[in-house]
């Protein structure tokens, strides 16, 4: 792939009376910290790698306060700068990446939480997942889910740009009615407003990457915590792992509450050198979290499908075995423990048509060659058990990235392609309520621009007439 060139910016901007005329919101404008925060996590894949990485801001203003995070959106309004949101920058697609320059706004001092009740906690978009979990476990509660990442992402930039966590083989994917009660965002005007959306409105907001309105305030379900165990358990065949990882997402609530379920390929394995005296060597692993009381059950169904419990973790036995949390060795935390050590890998997200039919993906595992290797992660969503494949794969080129995904396709697995910065595209349709919110609330199309691809084709209708597209395609 050849270099890219850095992105032009308005060079004719007078960045420095902007800055002034955001006071008194503190600014970075220091070139090296923009460029930092300019960044998410897009270096997991090379193909964004090489088309996001000399794309850079020119400002970062960093709001305390809904009543600054408007002025910064007033003043970008009058000015016609381009605006992208960020909290903590663990996207993997570029989301936050000023592909146009221009302001970016760092949510992370928007951190309060504001309030914890019967099952809901209700927070500022920049609260820190980790710190609202440490805050609702002394009061009896925890997140209904949270990201591998939770120590650095926000919960506004999980609302605008994950969809499932630790908890979703539990509670479902953030989309599924309840889990989202409310977000408030403000819109890009010059006079921006505060909009509420509650219920199954939403979905609105959620996922649309920050195109559509700045979040400033989420309402989330909580449910009553457990005690945890971290459990790890070996299998000497994949294919025993799976089933063992499809019989415990599917095990009743009453029997096994898990609230994590991932199975990861031996050769990955090799790549979490913190396990090599806990499990041995060339085991394909199943990771979870059962309660404790349910943790003979769990032993029970490990043994029935051929696999050995080696790991099984409070917190205090964790700490002293100076271990990970287990949910670090799952979701994109599994890539990020290869990447360390290996560059030139990637990964790849991959719908499992049939999640029961363990014959059909061992098939797939066979066909895929020695450069994909397997891991899977459990979920739910309306009570029916769904399985996404997020496999390591060892990236030559785009081309041989190509075949993986048709080998995927050639039997019905839908690729849902990490390779992309744009949220429509690739089996993911354009939402045109998203859009028409865009039309409503950003009405200069300057919020992350450039990351809908449909966006300038549709932005001289009516909100109205955007959000009849949405009817026809559903007719």
């Amino acid at each position: 792939m050849n270099d890219v060139p850095e992105k032009q910016h308005d060079t004719e901007r007078d960045w420095a009376a902007i800055a002034q005329s955001l006071a008194p919101v503190e600014v970075i404008d220091e070139p090296v910290l923009v460029k930092k925060r300019s960044r998410d996590f897009f270096w997991y894949s090379p193909i964004l790698n090489q088309e996001l990485r000399k794309c850079f801001g020119d400002l970062v203003a960093l709001p305390k306060t809904r009543q600054e995070l408007a002025q910064c959106l007033a003043v970008a309004y009058s000015e016609e700068i381009p605006v992208v949101l960020r909290g903590g920058g663990t996207g993997n697609y570029g989301q936050a990446v000023p592909l146009e320059g221009g302001l970016i706004i760092e949510t992370t001092a928007m951190n309060r939480i504001l309030e914890i009740g019967d099952g809901f906690v209700r927070a500022e978009a920049g609260a820190l997942m980790a710190d609202i979990n440490a805050a609702l476990q002394p009061e009896g509660w925890e997140m209904a889910m949270f990201p591998s990442t939770q120590d650095i992402a926000t919960v506004g930039g999980f609302v605008a740009g994950g969809s499932a966590g630790i908890g979703s083989v539990a509670n479902g994917p953030l989309r599924e009615n309840g889990n989202i009660i409310s977000i408030k965002a403000l819109s890009m005007e010059a006079e921006p407003v505060e909009h509420s959306f509650d219920g199954d409105d939403v979905l609105q907001i959620h996922h649309a990457w920050g195109l559509n309105g700045a979040i400033t305030e989420v309402t989330l379900r909580t449910v009553p915590t457990q005690d945890w165990i971290g459990c790890m358990a070996g299998f000497d065949d994949y294919a025993d792992c799976y089933r063992a990882g499809y019989a415990l997402a599917s095990a009743p609530d009453e029997d096994i509450a898990r609230k994590l379920c991932s199975t990861v390929d031996s050769r990955i394995c090799d790549y979490f050198p913190r396990l090599e005296n806990h499990v041995p060597k060339g085991k394909h692993l199943l990771v979870s979290l059962v309660p404790r009381d349910q943790l003979p059950a769990f032993r029970n169904l490990i043994e029935a499908h051929g696999g050995t419990v080696h790991l099984a973790m409070d917190e205090e036995e964790r700490t002293r075995l100076r271990l990970p949390h287990v949910f670090e060795f799952a979701y994109n935390h599994t890539t990020l423990q290869v990447l360390k050590s290996d560059r030139s890998a990637t990964y790849q997200q991959i719908g499992v048509p049939d999640p029961s039919d363990s014959d059909r993906v061992a098939a797939m595992r066979n066909k895929l060659g020695d450069d994909v290797w397997s891991h899977h992660e459990f979920t739910r969503a309306g009570g029916k058990v769904l399985t996404a494949d997020l496999p390591i794969i060892w990236f030559k080129n785009p081309e041989r990235l190509a075949e993986i995904n048709a080998t995927y396709e050639s039997d019905g697995f839908t690729v849902y392609d990490a390779h992309l910065n744009a949220i429509e595209g690739n089996h993911m349709q354009p939402d045109y309520r998203h859009l028409a919110w865009k039309k409503r609330l950003d009405p200069k199309g300057l919020l992350n621009p450039g990351k809908s691809r449909v966006w300038e084709k549709l932005r001289h209708l009516s909100p109205e007439e955007i959000e009849a597209m949405g009817h026809k395609n559903e007719t």
